[in-house]
């Protein structure tokens, strides 16, 4: 793949991550969490927790998206991104080892690896593109 079609990619990658960011968790986490609520949900009671995560990646996401204008100029963002989420992925597979917490690794678990790999794989490396 040439470096200005990865770039063209990454580009629509960084708009799809943002929205999904921005408007995706806001909707599985706090607007309609009976549609699968093992999978992304992780305190059910009452619980600030949520709200919190949503409102981090909503700010990440707005970001994302404006990143996606220049995407070189924004490398530091999309890597604080893959690897934020790598890590994010980690814990949280650990910790949905845990009894009533397996949906986890079906739901949200794999959803921040594939973010991670798909901004990994699109984001290029050198300081010049195309």
């Amino acid at each position: 793949m040439s470096d200005s079609t990865r770039l063209k990619y990454l580009r629509i990658a960084l708009v799809l991550v943002g929205i999904i960011f921005i408007f995706g968790l806001y909707s599985l986490m706090i607007a309609w969490p009976s549609l699968w609520p093992s999978g992304w949900i992780w305190h059910t009671d009452h619980s600030d927790y949520p709200l919190m995560i949503v409102g981090v990646y909503a700010t990440l996401g707005v970001f994302l998206i404006l990143a996606a204008r220049d995407p070189l100029a924004h490398r530091s963002l999309i890597w604080f991104t893959v690897w934020s989420s790598v890590v994010h992925g980690c814990i949280m597979a650990v910790q949905a080892l845990a009894p009533n917490s397996h949906g986890h690794l079906v739901g949200d678990v794999p959803a921040l690896f594939f973010i991670a790999i798909v901004l990994a794989l699109l984001t290029p490396r050198e300081s010049r593109a195309g």
